[in-house]
């Protein structure tokens, strides 16, 4: 059984849209000031580890225009990673990625059942939401960054459905971000 991890920058106020630069906010690129040299090596370690990526389809555009002219061990790992995409506009897709079948949620539990190595899941906002919902998140990193952006998309579902996740790592790093990592209650 492969393991599903979802790793998202996250601020204070629980938004994840445009951590980067992402011309979709006004407070775009809020990650950049807090970047240091720790956590890029977190960063590095985590795609490292993972042996495939799971995205929603406008995170995968996004990512697929950015990595590939991208060098690196990071973009070196990032670039030859077999990705899964989860979009109802399959159209051609490159950058080793594939459709996944609908529906999504057997299609994530069947990638799930497979050999191998961890299963990323990074940005996907609408992707992440669905799969918290349907309990096939078996980690969840939040890197929360000391910083509010009032408003902007976020991952939490709101179906007043109580989940009990555990605590099962807290890091700090140098520019003020800090990892929770959870895992589900009982998993």
């Amino acid at each position: 059984m492969r393991r599903l991890i979802v790793t998202e920058f996250m601020t204070l106020d629980g938004v994840v849209e445009a951590p980067g630069g992402e011309p979709t906010h006004p407070h775009s690129g809020w990650t950049i000031p807090f970047s240091t040299e720790d956590l890029r090596a977190f960063k590095l370690r985590e795609v490292l580890e993972a042996e495939s990526l799971l995205l929603g389809r406008r995170t995968y555009e996004q990512f697929a225009d950015a990595w590939p002219p991208r060098d690196g061990e990071f973009a070196d790992k990032m670039n030859a990673m077999p990705k899964s995409v989860a979009t109802s506009r399959p159209g051609e897709l490159t950058w080793n990625a594939t459709a996944l079948e609908p529906p999504v949620r057997s299609a994530v539990a069947t990638l799930k059942e497979g050999d191998g190595g961890p299963i990323l899941v990074a940005g996907s906002a609408s992707l992440v939401r669905s799969l918290l919902v349907w309990g096939l998140v078996d980690e969840l990193r939040l890197l929360t960054y000391p910083v509010m952006v009032g408003g902007g998309l976020r991952i939490f579902p709101d179906d007043h459905e109580k989940w009990t996740f555990e605590l099962a790592a807290l890091d700090r790093f140098v520019g003020g971000a800090v990892l929770h990592t959870y895992r589900l209650a009982g998993s």
